[in-house]
């Protein structure tokens, strides 16, 4: 049974947010948002006051600049703070689906700037009771605006992890911004006082292995299992990025997955042969760090 109240929270409210959840059979997840908002006490007051005269509450609101951590209802009742994506009621998918807002603007990713301290700790404590993994399954956050459309549905509803609010089906905000999605589990680390217990160990690809699948290198078995191991969890997080259709992620890197891999080189900024589907070092271990596993060298 993971945690429902933060014992280091202050109380916001009656406490009563939302009911049971519709789906409790599928995995918990996180949903983070921004309040488009100053940061700062008067700030946390004056948002407190509105999310509850409107009746939008999510679980937790945070104060990234002063760690201040507020919660309105227990983690394992649903919230307020998403829309309905047609009949399907999201604020109730999944065995937990806790939101918290954060004090800031998605146009200025609060991570640049923040000071997450023991409170912090404190809430990803409670996240990971839930056996919510540190990986964000819909991959890519939207950078701005007019970027908010990664928002798959078949994950949504079946994978748990980390989400933006730009990632939720049936919603329109590009909240929280380009944040730095590693740095919410580096600022509590597994083990250090506070965090939480262990989570699920991560995978270690081989770049040489994806390389060689990548060039088709007749000295490399293709399909061997140590090979095709190694691909999937690439091209997983391809699939997780919006660039490669599910039914490509064979284990093969064959040319469609080639062409996916191009497409976020060229997302991440590079371009000419720096952009030509061949995984390099700086590429895999960027995608690593968002979809769960590490690269060896």
């Amino acid at each position: 049974m993971g945690t429902n109240w933060i014992e280091k929270a202050q109380r916001l409210g009656d406490g009563s947010i939302g009911g049971a959840m519709d789906h409790p059979s599928i995995p918990g997840r996180v949903v983070w948002h921004t309040t488009e908002s100053g940061a700062g006490d008067d700030a946390f007051r004056s948002v407190t006051s509105h999310l509850i005269g409107v009746s939008a509450e999510p679980h937790l609101l945070y104060d990234p600049t002063t760690d201040r951590l507020g919660q309105f209802g227990p983690l394992n009742a649903s919230a307020r703070a998403l829309r309905n994506d047609g009949s399907t009621r999201t604020n109730r998918v999944g065995k937990v689906c806790i939101q918290i807002e954060v004090l800031g603007r998605a146009g200025k990713p609060f991570t640049a700037t923040w000071k997450p301290g023991p409170n912090y700790r404190a809430m990803m404590t409670a996240i990971r009771s839930w056996k919510i993994p540190d990986t964000f399954p819909a991959g890519r956050i939207a950078t701005s605006g007019a970027d908010a459309t990664n928002r798959p549905r078949t994950i949504w509803m079946s994978k748990g992890g980390h989400y933006g609010h730009a990632n939720i089906p049936g919603n329109d905000h590009w909240d929280p911004g380009n944040i730095d999605k590693s740095a919410l589990f580096e600022a509590a680390p597994v083990g250090s006082p506070g965090a939480g217990g262990p989570t699920p160990s991560k995978p270690v690809v081989d770049l040489s292995n994806v390389v060689a699948a990548a060039r088709r290198d007749p000295g490399l078995p293709q399909g061997g299992k140590t090979h095709k191991a190694d691909v999937l969890v690439v091209e997983k997080a391809l699939v997780a990025e919006g660039l490669l259709p599910a039914q490509w992620a064979d284990g093969s890197f064959g040319s469609r997955t080639v062409e996916a891999y191009a497409s976020l080189q060229r997302r991440y900024g590079f371009s000419g042969t720096d952009a030509n589907g061949i995984p390099g070092q700086t590429t895999l271990k960027r995608l690593g760090k968002e979809h769960g596993f590490t690269v060896k060298a």
